[in-house]
């Protein structure tokens, strides 16, 4: 339609301005004519006389075209309230952009995307992120390089009689004897999270769990998952549980657990509501079988994870992992010294004294006595072997970092325990 025409509608519409028709003719002439200004004037008539939504849609184009963002923004948050239109999604998060909302674009893409599905990919370039979990392809090589063949099995861990034997009734026998369970409805697999104060050993079990059962073992940690653009730490999540999959039986372990998985609730940024939601779907198997993946998280702070983790089939055995106590003490220290210059060192009487001593906080007593005699045998030439004096010297240097733990847990454990999940606490405190 050329100009000329245009001009000619526009007389014919002055003798029949209510002309809906007549008026939509030459609104869309005028907007492919490059015309913006006379096409938005008439749009904007027929949104007032008809509140067309057709001709909404076009005035939202209009003022888009006309770089006058703000109403497009308006239009658009008007339409989809009552549609959703991909396009106007587009449109909307489009005049963020120009608009310079940037930060707004991307929360309110990325909630278009967990809402309906909807992507857009030249919008994710723009805005640098990906909200698509892609076919990611591996080779076995790569795969090595996450992850580990543990020596280490449960003899090398130190008392924790309790945790051994939940993690053998919920891992180990289940692999050892599949027909039996099966016949009970149980497979291999699942979720085990391990909880208590730092340092008392939910690592090294996890790890020796991996031995126990001669598999893989792939270790997960914040600084792997987490990143700044946003989708990125979905597809990274993924990616380990898919190596884990290929890679059966594999123990799969995520330290601080709590970090990827608090409460949607306490979250701001639907970023990290997004991470919770791809975490959930990777437990539960949704898209992929995980048959023989054994997945243990551990969490100084569980409650700080959102409930949805606690359910039954994703982390349905939950184990409080207190400090070792006197005979577990003992056990560690004898660990510990094994490969030390030692003489007479009596394993009951410091344990006996060490109460409410983590594993770690256990080390760092060795650790200090073997400084000390360390300093001696450099100044006299000579070995000088540790003894039981100074592992007992040390031990009035080292405060037991279970107690601040303790003075948290016991909160939680007395006030917010509705779902008992704390109970292990409480008798262990005695309360």
């Amino acid at each position: 339609m050329d100009k000329t025409t245009l001009e000619a509608l526009e007389a014919a519409l002055q003798s029949s301005p209510d002309n809906a028709a007549l008026r939509t003719q030459i609104a869309k002439g005028w907007y492919s004519y490059g015309d913006y200004e006379k096409a938005k004037a008439h749009f904007n008539a027929l949104v007032q006389t008809t509140n067309d939504i057709g001709a909404k849609k076009d005035l939202a184009r209009c003022y888009f075209q006309l770089k006058n963002y703000s109403p497009s923004i308006v239009i658009c948050e008007e339409i989809l309230e009552g549609e959703k239109d991909p396009e106007m999604m587009s449109l909307h998060v489009e005049s963020l952009i120009k608009s310079g909302q940037t930060q707004q674009a991307v929360e309110q893409y990325q909630e278009f995307h967990e809402q309906y599905g909807w992507f857009d990919e030249g919008l994710e370039k723009q805005l640098k992120i990906s909200t698509q979990v892609s076919d990611l392809v591996f080779d076995e090589e790569e795969d090595d390089l996450f992850l580990e063949k543990p020596e280490l099995d449960f003899s090398g861990v130190g008392g924790m009689e309790n945790v051994k034997e939940e993690i053998r009734m919920k891992i180990i026998q289940p692999l050892e004897n599949p027909e039996l369970f099966k016949a009970f409805g149980k497979a291999a697999g699942g979720g085990i999270l391990l909880y208590g104060p730092p340092g008392c050993g939910k690592t090294f079990i996890s790890k020796a769990t991996a031995g126990e059962i001669s598999s893989r073992f792939l270790s997960v940690g914040l600084e792997e998952v987490l990143d700044m653009w946003i989708g990125n730490s979905e597809k990274n999540l993924h990616e380990k549980f898919e190596i884990a999959r290929r890679n059966t039986p594999c123990v799969l372990f995520f330290d601080e657990i709590d970090a990827v998985g608090s409460k949607r609730s306490d979250l701001r940024q639907s970023g990290g509501r997004n991470l919770i939601n791809q975490f959930l779907k990777e437990l539960d198997g949704v898209d992929s079988q995980n048959d023989g993946v054994l997945i243990l998280g551990a969490t100084n702070s569980p409650w700080h994870m959102d409930s949805a983790f606690l359910r039954p089939g994703r982390f349905d055995r939950i184990i409080f992992v207190p400090p070792p106590d006197e005979k577990s003490r003992e056990a560690i220290i004898a660990l510990q010294i094994k490969d030390k210059p030692t003489v007479d060192i009596d394993c009951p009487k410091i344990a006996s004294k060490t109460k409410g001593f983590s594993g770690a906080d256990i080390k760092l007593l060795i650790d200090l006595a073997a400084e000390d005699s360390l300093r001696a045998s450099m100044k006299s030439g000579n070995i000088v072997p540790i003894t039981t004096k100074d592992l007992l010297k040390q031990v009035k240097n080292v405060r037991p970092s279970t107690k601040d733990w303790f003075n948290t847990a016991r909160n939680y454990a007395l006030y917010s325990n509705s779902s008992g999940l704390y109970d292990d606490i409480l008798q262990y405190l005695d309360l």
